[in-house]
């Protein structure tokens, strides 16, 4: 890799993002914390079309209802749970209410996850963690090392 093409790992990495998610800007810390400034689309502000959503689905291997959120949505006014409404249905109502689409959706050289709980992105990014990582909660994720820390299992 020459140093010429050092800067593409920066824009190689997008987060579609919601500022006032907690799981979304913890998830936006462990990626600049591997080094990298991902290229950050607040999905609110511009949405994502059908197609793009469908792009990011495939790449996930995931169905459209694994990335509804309904908590602070109109899922349920809407009755998205029940099973009459078709994957092209919920697509279009994605696209009309777009706080729908769970946050954050990360795409990287090596993969495209739903992070929640935020960690998850750890296991697509291409460079390691560079420093210690606390979670807003409190929670130490990333050691002095940039490792892991890997939480006890209830």
């Amino acid at each position: 890799m020459s140093m010429s093409s050092y800067p593409s790992p920066m824009s190689n990495i997008t987060i579609f993002h919601n500022p006032a998610c907690g799981t979304s800007r913890n998830t936006l810390a462990m990626i600049r914390n591997s080094g990298v400034e991902p290229t950050v689309v607040e999905y609110l502000k511009t949405p994502l079309r059908t197609e793009q959503i469908r792009q990011l689905l495939s790449a996930m291997g995931a169905s459209v209802r694994d990335v509804l959120r309904k908590k602070g949505t109109p899922y349920a006014e809407l009755d998205l749970d029940n099973p009459q409404w078709s994957d092209e249905q919920l697509l279009a109502f994605i696209e009309q209410h777009p706080i729908l689409l769970n946050r954050p959706i990360v795409v990287t050289p090596m993969g495209v996850r739903l992070c929640r709980p935020s960690e998850v992105v750890l296991d697509i990014l291409p460079l390691p963690q560079q420093g210690p990582l606390i979670k807003e909660d409190g929670e130490i994720v990333i050691d002095a090392s940039g490792r892991r820390i890997r939480s006890p299992s209830l």
